[in-house]
């Protein structure tokens, strides 16, 4: 219903999921992994034990009967959950969407070491991860989420939208996924070439290639079926998996350009990474990987993992060193000890140590940080930044570590990156002081084109100011998509300004897809949906159809040009499948204040207030449009419960002001 709404509002063509024989068709193409065994034994063997391999399969009795057999129990906060084989079922006995506990069959799992989760079969095509997961080297039953305990109705409860397989686990650990979502019946016809993560996944289709190499046995022709990647198109191979991103087509092969299908989310005001490049929040290895120097230098996953097995090609400290002993001109030459000032023996003198820390996600999952940053206990003191030396050295302080990287280190440790830091935290907090050194730091041709997009985000906060706009403006042209897209992005608050849009209409026709994307967003109100921009965007906003985010989405298309009725349709929609998201609630109570359905706007922010109660966004929202309608004491009222949550929140400060004198 979601798609048809927009569709209806936008009036364009509806694009219905592909049809049994267009798949049929595409598939026809793939030969399956097992094809490749005969010829390529070896690297076949390392493929068929890898995370890869692994990475999705259907439940196996002699393999999971250990996690299930015999039954046993889990507890949670107040809920205990059940594991367990009934008549021949494996079944997870846990909460289910109307708060009923029940039993629930477990078809597939995916993952590997050190977690399994188990997919359960739900209406519509949908497959649901559980919360209940599995270690299986020390055969032990956790609850994914630690300590943030989840609900029936929650988006994210393993029942929600957001624990859903089908949108979310689903490409990634299958070959040539295809969602299939319709959203005129709200359900799924999810299919792909093969189960889990084969050799197709990363070379492409190979029946073409089987068959002309037999054709053309012990042949010394080039093989025409075959294309080597760039550097460059082999590390977005690895980031179309490794990496948080939009989808803009579902269509992603091996060799295409990672730009071309996908928007990446960076280092922004969300904090999902530290001001300093490390992972925060679960952002996977690829983003930190191109915010690096090894990367910037030319360095690809390929030169550390081997390609079949995904292992590292050496053990410990010989991986780096191979570059860091005279190996590599542009490397520093390392000697082990005297520069980690610690014992070989001991772990401290490991290189990723220190310079790849890790962090563990769902409970089980240490991930090594590939930004291959600096440990700096100042940033620790100054903003929080972690750092190496306490991560393992836990019962110091920061200062204790900071006196040790002073005297090892001294003035080298005042480097461009702490700096780069210390400018970034600033943007964060919003300081003003930070738009200047931003504005150097985009312009800097010696920092990567990361670096510099992080930079053109966060000078969107000063977008109207003209020397950031001017330095915005500056770098339209860059050659990089990343940063082209994020400039775009970061000038839509200046966008009434001629000059700036009548700049950025070339960007409409940009030869890679993510800036058009950006582009046709950033113009949303009037680009024609004809266009090819605008079909991107169409085709973004379908991807997405099935998540309250991608409702929320086609609600700001449609309430831009001027279609508040739409908007308010698809606004319910994300509400409905995510009750607790205030920024959901708050626009939708907006949009029914505008069509002059006041009391409806006013349960709306009940119901936001009830789920959120902290939150200063909703009683200013409540203010707002308590002031529209003259109700200007109750409005008074709501923007003190704002700053009575948060005394500096400056929206409220402004609006009573503005209050002072209405009666």
């Amino acid at each position: 219903m979601g798609r048809l709404m927009l569709l209806t509002a936008l009036s364009f063509e509806a694009c219905t999921f592909l049809d049994a024989e267009s798949l049929t068709n595409e598939f026809a193409a793939y030969a399956g992994s097992a094809s490749c065994r005969d010829c390529h034994r070896v690297d076949y063997d390392l493929w068929a034990q890898s995370q890869h391999a692994l990475a999705e399969r259907p439940l196996e009795p002699h393999t999971d009967r250990l996690a299930f057999d015999p039954p046993r129990q889990i507890k949670h906060g107040d809920e205990t959950t059940t594991v367990q084989i009934t008549n021949g079922v494996y079944q997870i006995v846990t909460l289910g969407l109307e708060s009923n506990r029940q039993p629930f069959r477990v078809d597939r799992v995916i993952g590997h070491d050190p977690l399994i989760q188990f997919l359960t079969p739900f209406p519509g095509g949908r497959y649901q991860v559980q919360e209940a997961s599995y270690a299986p080297k020390s055969d032990e039953w956790f609850y994914v989420y630690g300590d943030d305990f989840r609900f029936p109705g929650e988006y994210g409860h393993w029942t929600g939208r957001g624990m859903n397989w089908n949108s979310f686990c689903a490409e990634c650990h299958n070959t040539r996924l295809h969602k299939n979502y319709d959203s005129t019946a709200d359900n799924y016809h999810t299919t792909r070439a093969e189960m889990g993560v084969g050799c197709e996944a990363c070379h492409g289709p190979l029946k073409a290639h089987n068959e002309w190499q037999q054709a053309h046995p012990k042949t010394t022709l080039h093989d025409p079926t075959v294309t080597a990647l760039s550097p460059e198109r082999l590390v977005g191979l690895c980031g179309s998996c490794h990496s948080r991103t939009t989808d803009l087509t579902e269509n992603f092969q091996p060799g295409d350009s990672f730009y071309d299908h996908y928007d990446l989310e960076i280092l922004d005001n969300s904090r999902k990474w530290h001001p300093d490049g490390q992972i925060k929040d679960e952002d996977y290895e690829f983003v930190s990987f191109i915010s690096s120097k090894m990367h910037q230098d030319g360095v690809t996953c390929l030169d550390c993992h081997n390609p079949h097995s995904g292992k590292i090609t050496l053990a410990g400290n010989d991986l780096c060193l191979r570059c860091h002993n005279g190996g590599y001109p542009k490397a520093p030459k390392i000697a082990a000890a005297e520069h980690g000032h610690h014992k070989l023996t001991d772990h401290g003198s490991d290189c990723v140590g220190c310079h790849m820390p890790v962090t563990v996600y769902m409970q089980r999952q240490p991930r090594r940080d590939h930004g291959f940053t600096v440990p700096d206990p100042l940033l620790t003191r100054e903003f929080g930044i972690p750092n190496a030396c306490n991560r393992c050295h836990a019962g110091q302080s920061a200062a204790w570590a900071l006196k040790y990287t002073d005297e090892w280190y001294g003035a080298k440790m005042n480097r461009p990156t702490r700096e780069r830091a210390r400018w970034l935290a600033a943007a964060e907090n919003g300081e003003a002081l930070a738009k200047d050194k931003l504005i150097g730091l985009l312009a800097d041709t010696h920092q990567s084109p990361y670096w510099r997009a992080v930079a053109a985000t966060f000078l969107a906060t000063w977008a109207t100011d003209p020397a950031a706009q001017a330095a915005l403006l500056n770098q339209l042209k860059h050659e990089q998509p990343l940063v082209r897209e994020r400039v775009v992005r970061s000038l839509e608050p200046a966008l009434n300004d001629s000059h700036v849009a009548e700049a950025l209409q070339p960007l409409l026709n940009d030869p890679v897809r993510n800036v058009r994307v950006a582009a046709a967003w950033v113009n949303r109100a009037t680009v024609d949906l004809h266009s090819q921009a605008g079909e991107d965007l169409q085709r973004m906003l379908e991807l997405e159809a099935d998540q309250p985010t991608g409702q929320f989405e086609a609600a700001m298309v449609a309430l831009s040009r001027q279609q508040p009725v739409e908007g308010l349709l698809h606004l319910q929609m994300a509400t409905a499948w995510d009750r607790l998201s205030p920024p959901f609630l708050c626009a939708q109570a907006q949009v029914q204040d505008q069509l002059g359905q006041l009391a409806d706007a006013l349960k709306t922010l009940d119901q936001a207030e009830a789920g959120v109660p902290d939150d200063p966004h909703i009683p200013y929202v409540r203010a707002m449009i308590l002031a529209r309608n003259g109700r200007y004491d109750e409005a008074r009222k709501a923007a003190k419960q704002a700053l009575a949550i948060q005394p500096d929140f400056q929206p409220a400060v402004e609006l009573l002001n503005s209050l002072r004198d209405k009666k």
